[in-house]
């Protein structure tokens, strides 16, 4: 399965993220705790050389823990402050000012031998479509400053937005980069969303999500969908049977394979499947 995306918009708001790194103390990126390296743009790497680097495991409680402490391990060792959060409940927000403080301290202390006092940590967020930078912003700001959606590209421009005297960040709009080098990086993104779904073939992408799930969480397909048997059956077969057991019918009596598809795709990213992580680190992958 080849996946490509990259709006026209994405090349524009890449160079303004390269003008306005010269105003930026700290780099703070989201990633998908489901695929930390899948969801991390390799172009941040280079636009945030010299930066204090902050990593925000969005939607951990969706990943593995076991999986989160890894990838904690993993990111502190490349030398980034890490902290695990879900935007939209809240849960690890509060780490959040205290890490910044502790990841700009040399500014801070800089700043201070100067006789500057009270100038806000100036922070870029960062991150691909749909990881939830705009959801971050709005609960960390406790109000909306920053349009939300459940689709990709919807921040188009960059803005500021002044939280309190210590803090202001930049928001920016989700980039992806012009070309998958790994395919697995590509289905990764398409399975958590991050992909416009209306260019994918819904259906194989389910084929692909049942391989993986068969292959690493045993079980999982049987749990929630009652009824079905993994067994020795095709990805397909296994699709029809999620199909019947959730009354996905077709005149006749045949399964809807689109619509069950989609059932198992929606029940995937909502975690209604259970908590699960597409990737581990290198390390622990090997």
């Amino acid at each position: 399965m080849n996946i490509q995306w990259y709006p026209g918009h994405m090349t524009k708001a890449k160079r303004a993220m390269k003008e306005d790194m010269k105003l930026i103390d700290l780099v703070i990126e989201l990633v998908d705790a489901r695929t930390p390296l899948g969801s991390r743009n390799p172009d941040i790497d280079e636009l945030a050389g010299g930066k204090a680097r902050m990593v925000l495991l969005n939607k951990s409680d969706l990943a593995d823990e076991k999986a989160n402490e890894e990838w904690v391990r993993y990111f502190t060792d490349q030398g980034c402050h890490v902290v695990k959060v879900n935007c939209k409940t809240g849960n690890g927000l509060k780490q959040i000012s205290p890490t910044v403080q502790e990841a700009c301290r040399e500014k801070i202390e800089r700043d201070r031998r100067r006789g500057i006092l009270n100038r806000p940590v100036r922070a870029m967020v960062v991150g691909i479509p749909n990881v939830g930078k705009s959801t971050f912003i709005n609960a960390f700001a406790g109000r909306a400053c920053a349009k939300t959606g459940n689709r990709p590209g919807v921040t188009k421009g960059n803005q500021w937005i002044r939280l309190n005297k210590t803090l202001e960040l930049l928001d920016t709009p989700g980039i992806l980069w012009p070309k998958f080098e790994d395919q697995k990086a590509g289905l990764n993104l398409a399975f958590i969303g991050s992909i416009n779904d209306e260019i994918l073939d819904k259906e194989e992408l389910a084929l692909e999500l049942i391989r993986f799930l068969r292959g690493r969480y045993p079980g999982v397909i049987e749990k929630r969908y009652p009824g079905t048997e993994t067994g020795e059956d095709s990805p397909f077969q296994i699709l029809e049977q999620i199909a019947q057991a959730r009354s996905c019918l077709l005149k006749g009596g045949a399964s809807d394979s689109a619509k069950a598809a989609s059932i198992l795709l929606d029940d995937f990213r909502s975690g209604r499947l259970g908590r699960i992580t597409l990737e581990l680190p290198p390390a622990a992958a090997g």
